[in-house]
């Protein structure tokens, strides 16, 4: 099956290997960019939570990288704790792959009386500080990236317009709101709601669904390996 990921470049140069793996034609369609944005980090921090892959990457520049490096890592799913440990943190736990599951490891595991430092991106769908709060467990929010919207890319466009596409794939809600919104700019709107929507969560797809997409789908957990599978499902 052709399909399209709108995931920024560097993850969905990762989602079309595992798809190419089970046979899968992929056009890589990234509909935003990532970019750290520069932050205070300095302060006594008891550990650190990431909700998102692309937070630990964003201090490469940090000058407090280095001092942050020495600290446990609690991150919402194991995505998120590979790009840890790939960033340079030694001590990760990787939770079940949302919010709450998050909130639930560190009310469990979490020790210090010092804040938890929460590396988050401009947009976040939950308030992990007050779920936090509600545990009794202090946070700070510091802000290490932003998305950028990008337009649908031109291959994205014609493979809708000649409806060449099996599915397209969408990882994050801010990411179907681009695709809607690039669509209607791009006069392609009516191929966009037509096409098999995959969805990793029921978040991720509120916008096309809100937008009249006919065909919407939803992984059974939020991870890459359900998607794929959904993916299969489809395409029986």
């Amino acid at each position: 099956m052709r399909v399209a990921v709108t995931r920024p470049q560097a993850d969905g140069e990762r989602s079309a290997r595992a798809l190419r793996a089970h046979g899968h034609d992929v056009l890589l369609a990234p509909l935003m960019r990532v970019e750290p944005v520069a932050a205070d980090l300095g302060g006594d921090w008891s550990g650190i939570v990431v909700t998102s892959a692309n937070a630990p990457g964003a201090l490469a520049g940090n000058p407090a990288r280095d001092r942050l490096l020495a600290l446990k890592v609690f991150a919402v799913g194991e995505r998120s704790a590979q790009a840890a440990r790939a960033a340079g943190f030694a001590e990760v736990e990787a939770a079940g792959g949302d919010v709450h599951d998050l909130v639930q490891l560190v009310a469990e595991q979490h020790r210090g009386a010092a804040p938890l430092l929460y590396l988050a991106g401009e947009d976040r769908a939950a308030d992990l500080v007050g779920e936090l709060a509600r545990h009794r467990i202090a946070s700070a929010l510091r802000v290490v990236y932003r998305a950028v919207i990008a337009p649908l890319p031109p291959a994205l466009i014609a493979a809708l317009r000649d409806r060449s596409l099996g599915a397209v794939l969408h990882y994050s809600k801010r990411s179907a709101e681009n695709f809607i919104a690039g669509a209607r700019t791009a006069q392609v709107e009516g191929a966009a709601l037509t096409v098999r929507h995959l969805c990793l969560s029921s978040q991720v797809a509120a916008p096309l669904t809100a937008a009249g997409a006919a065909r919407v789908a939803v992984a059974a957990h939020p991870d890459e390996a359900a998607l794929i599978e959904l993916l299969a499902v489809s395409g029986r």
